[in-house]
């Protein structure tokens, strides 16, 4: 059975969770997990991603993070590539060090946003990492106790939380740990791990004529959403795949799409594929890259592979691309 997309939208909130291949420790001790944390903290920063909420366990970490500047994707194969490669080495080992893909659902934030803070920042407490809830507060590898103000980090969204619950700081954090605490008895929830809409039912459209129905709609592990939200979800999902394979049954590819790019720009035939950074290529390049992974939905290693730059060096150009097609009211033909 092949692989489910992603889905990511600018904007969009995202429980991801990573765990260690057969659910081995990722982190044995506490030099890998400030290494992993300092890591997170500098990628956040850089690609303008939110970070409301985190932890970390012997096996598995949580996250739940806004897509900023950068897809969320690539934001976390930069994070758990290079933390995986200083693991590798410092304990001279070989192969996975993750459980297959991370998963990462799209949540509704209004009816789950704050459970999902909760729901995060516990884990350590249920998994016994912690002895009691008041040690909850003043663990190093949760953001719980930053809300609190028992620790500082400068690239957690503690003000967004906060805001949920009073305008004045010291009343938000009395009302938020109670709030937590409230969570304690709740144990596991399983219903915060996605929900919504199947795949198999045939796409959205589909399942609408379910819904109208009223018949049962099973779970889209994707999604954490109601019925609505999810079906919205992958109507927009859908009409981006579809446009996709419009263009490819239209004749572009990467060649056609190169030479479309070098006749705005007034460039010879292949410039565009030139190797080396020369001034003059940043911003055909960076329409190019644009181009390619939003409507063809190319890799960024692909791309990198293709025009000898780094995968940090495409998404930054697809964010720049992104504003040159604006500014500039640039289209692809649709004929």
């Amino acid at each position: 059975m092949p692989r489910q997309a992603r889905i990511d939208t600018p904007g969009a909130l995202h429980h991801i969770m990573v765990r260690g291949i057969e659910r081995r420790k990722i982190f044995r001790d506490y030099k890998d997990k400030d290494h992993f944390v300092d890591r997170l903290g500098d990628i956040l920063k850089h690609t303008s991603t939110s970070c409301y909420a985190w932890s970390l366990l012997p096996n598995h970490v949580h996250l739940l993070l806004r897509t900023g500047d950068y897809p969320i994707a690539a934001v976390m194969r930069r994070l758990l590539t290079g933390y995986a490669v200083t693991f590798n080495r410092r304990y001279k080992r070989h192969g996975q060090l993750f459980q297959n893909r991370y998963k990462s659902i799209l949540c509704q934030e209004d009816p789950y946003f704050l459970e999902l803070v909760r729901y995060i920042h516990l884990n350590p407490l249920r998994a016994k990492v912690v002895e009691s809830y008041s040690n909850l507060g003043k663990h190093k590898y949760c953001g719980h106790g930053v809300i609190l103000g028992n620790k500082k980090n400068d690239w957690q969204d503690v003000k967004y939380v906060l805001a949920f619950f009073s305008r004045k700081k010291k009343i938000a954090q009395k009302r938020y740990e109670e709030y937590v605490l409230e969570g304690i008895e709740k144990g596991r929830r399983p219903d915060l791990v996605g929900g919504g809409l199947i795949r198999s039912l045939g796409g959205w459209a589909e399942a609408r004529k379910l819904r109208k129905d009223e018949r049962r709609l099973k779970g889209d592990e994707r999604i954490l959403g109601d019925t609505q939200f999810v079906l919205d979800t992958l109507k927009e999902s859908g009409e981006r795949f579809e446009r996709k394979f419009e263009l490819r049954s239209k004749g572009y590819n990467l060649d056609t799409l190169a030479k479309r790019v070098e006749e705005i720009f007034g460039m010879e035939p292949g410039e565009i594929y030139s190797q080396g950074k020369y001034k003059r290529l940043i911003k055909p390049r960076s329409v190019f890259c644009y181009w390619s992974v939003r409507e063809l939905d190319e890799t960024a290693t692909s791309l990198a592979k293709r025009l000898g730059l780094t995968q940090s060096g495409v998404s930054k150009s697809v964010s720049r691309g992104e504003r040159i097609v604006k500014n500039m009211n640039l289209t692809l033909p649709e004929s």
